[in-house]
Order: structure tokens, then C-alpha cells, then sequence
């Protein structure tokens, strides 16, 4: 393969000496992007963007050409696809998000499922890292990805969004062995599924526990955080010769750092609740942090967006270790203009920090 023109991501994650603090985004190939939006069209409808590595690779590509000051590309795809992989029809409705032809509500329901193989039930997804590794011929690395199995357990039970997972967290109480095992299929799944993902190119990787934040603290460490432990410990961690790094990034997570801490990860993401300073001060040299401007930042002004960027790498403080990131994903709303004032931000004013 290749080798990496711009590796200060992968460093930061391993705490390693960097010249300024990296910067890449969540969904920063996404609606706010105009050429997005015409990939999309042209592709037909969302599904059929990810499900064609030709046009995964084009969009994954797309924000790294606008923005040259992007340290890292990540794969274009749904957290969704191992859901749909074992048979629950992933579809979306307009205006409605994500919705499954099946629901998983039984013991039997979760007995019935099978553990998706990547490379036969997920190989467009493996087609579209090794493809966009590539086209990128070491200009940035590659992030692959997958929704934690709580996530993913709250659409196959819930059948779609859901506003207070009444259904997945009524099975958590009342039938706690029955979630136990979609969740340990999850796990064995996401195992798998992201392994492929290294072996295909990705050179890190990233979990989003997104409703994470939703548990009570024991739930959180009981159907939430044992699972991606397991994950974290069957992953594989060297690759071409370097360490893929691990990031764990769960939404409204800032309570419990310190046991995310513990699970072998490389990195953690923080939402934009979280002091980045204190988070830091909690976990020490544990690990490396990624965040965490609040997105809507980004709808205020340019000089306004510099002034938060600096702020929070005062926040954190001089040394490597620090990605910056959005808290959550950009929004479709984001003047692009105004993610590239972010962006070359983080740049010019992180310089003094790694001096």
C-alpha cells in the first residue's frame, strides 16, 4: 500500500508528536455539500450511494477535495447495514429516517438471526474502503466505522428512530436475557464487520455508541460498554505495520470517561457536553481525546467559529493527543463556507501548542 503523506491523525490517537492538532468531522460527507447532494441525486436514493462503492468513494472524497486541511477520510456508509445484513430490510422513508421491514421483539425473534459474514453479506462495504483506500494513495488515512450493538439493538427492536427507546428498554428490564444475546450477536458482528474493514484498508477505526447516553449508569456499563469491550478485545490492533487505533465515541457519555477509559481504546469521542480540559484531567495519559465543538457553532459567524476553535485547544492544553471534532455530526444546514473557516482554524491556531 501506499504510504501516508499526512499521518498526524493516526499520531494524535497514539499520543505521539504532531505539528498541529488534526482535524476531521462526523458526516463530513453529508447534505451540507452541494456535490453531496448532486452524487446523491444521481445515484438514485441514499441506499443506493452506499451500497455502490464507485459513488461511497466519490462522496467519501468529496470534502477532502474541498478541504485540504482534512486529516482524515472517512468511509462513506450507514451504521445500519448490519441490521439489514441479517435480514431486517433497512429502508428510509422520507422525513422519517431509518424504518425496518422486521422487528426483533421475541427471544425467538433474536434466536433466528444470523451473524452477517463481512466479505459475503457486507462486501460492498468492503468494495468501498478498499476502493477509497486507493483513490486516497496515502494522502490522509481512513476511518472505517460501525454503530455500537446498543445502538444498533434500539432500531431492530424499536423498528426505527425512537425518542425514548421504550420498547428496547422495556425488553433491558423485563426480559434482560433476550437482549444480553442480540447484543452479544451485535458484538460478534461489529467484530467481524470492522476486522474486515482493516483488512480491506481502513486504518482506523471508530464506534458510535450514539444512544449510549440514553442508559441509566448501571445499563450504561451493563448493555452498553461490556459489549464494546468485547469488541475493543477482538479487534485486530496492527496492520501494514502500524497500530490502527480504536476510538469509542458514545453521546452523552461525559459521566462515565473513566470506564470508557478502561476498555482498551485508543481514543475517546466527546460530545460537546464535556469540558475537553477536565475530560482530559480525568483520564490522564490513558488516552487520546477527540472533540468537541458544539455543530451548531457552525451557524454563526466565521470570526465567532475561530473564537470557540480557540477555546477549546486552550481547554486542552499544550501536548498531542487531540483530535479535533465536532461533539456530534455536521448538520445539513452548515454553510460549507463556515466548515472551512472551522477547519482552517484548528490549524492556524493549534501551531503554539505543539511548539
Amino acid at each position: 500500500m501506499t504510504a501516508l503523506k499526512n499521518d498526524r491523525f493516526l499520531r494524535a490517537l497514539l499520543k505521539q508528536p504532531v505539528d498541529v492538532t488534526p482535524v476531521w468531522m462526523m458526516r463530513q460527507a453529508g447534505r451540507y455539500l452541494p456535490e453531496y447532494r448532486a452524487s446523491r441525486a444521481k445515484a438514485g436514493d441514499f441506499m443506493s450511494l452506499c451500497m455502490n462503492p464507485e459513488f461511497a468513494c466519490e462522496v467519501t472524497l468529496q470534502p477532502l477535495d474541498r478541504y485540504p486541511q482534512l486529516d482524515a477520510a472517512i468511509l462513506f456508509s450507514d451504521i445500519l447495514t448490519i441490521p439489514d445484513a441479517m435480514g431486517q430490510g433497512l429502508y428510509f422513508e422520507t422525513g422519517e429516517g431509518p424504518r425496518f421491514k422486521k422487528v426483533v421483539s421475541t427471544m425467538a425473534d433474536i434466536e433466528a438471526l444470523p451473524i452477517p459474514d463481512p466479505h459475503k453479506d457486507l462486501g460492498y462495504v468492503m468494495d468501498a474502503v478498499s476502493t477509497i483506500r486507493r483513490e486516497l494513495n496515502g494522502r490522509v488515512p481512513l476511518i472505517g466505522f460501525s454503530g455500537s450493538p446498543w445502538t444498533l439493538a434500539t432500531y431492530m427492536v424499536e423498528g426505527g428512530s425512537s425518542k425514548d427507546y421504550r420498547k428496547t428498554k422495556t425488553m433491558l428490564y423485563d426480559n434482560p436475557q433476550a437482549l444480553h444475546l442480540l447484543l452479544d450477536k451485535l458484538a460478534q458482528s461489529v467484530t467481524s464487520y470492522l476486522n474486515g474493514q482493516i483488512m480491506a484498508g481502513a486504518q482506523a477505526v471508530q464506534i458510535f455508541d450514539s444512544w449510549g447516553g440514553a442508559l441509566s449508569a448501571a445499563a450504561y456499563q451493563e448493555f452498553s460498554l461490556a459489549y464494546m469491550r468485547k469488541i475493543v478485545s477482538g479487534l485486530i490492533r496492527e496492520h501494514e505495520g502500524r497500530k490502527v487505533p480504536v476510538i469509542l465515541f458514545t453521546k452523552g457519555g461525559g459521566l462515565w470517561l473513566e470506564s470508557i477509559a478502561d476498555t482498551g481504546a485508543d481514543a475517546l469521542g466527546l460530545d460537546w457536553t464535556c469540558d475537553i480540559g477536565s475530560a482530559r484531567e480525568r483520564v490522564g495519559s490513558k488516552v487520546a481525546l477527540q472533540g468537541n465543538m458544539d455543530p451548531t457553532v457552525l451557524y454563526a459567524k466565521p470570526e465567532v467559529i475561530r473564537t470557540e476553535v480557540e477555546r477549546i485547544l486552550a481547554s486542552y492544553g499544550k501536548g498531542s493527543g487531540h483530535v479535533f471534532n465536532l461533539g456530534h455530526g455536521i448538520t445539513p444546514e452548515v454553510n460549507p463556507e463556515h466548515a472551512g473557516a472551522f477547519l482552517r482554524a484548528v490549524h492556524e491556531l493549534s501551531a503554539q501548542y505543539h511548539a
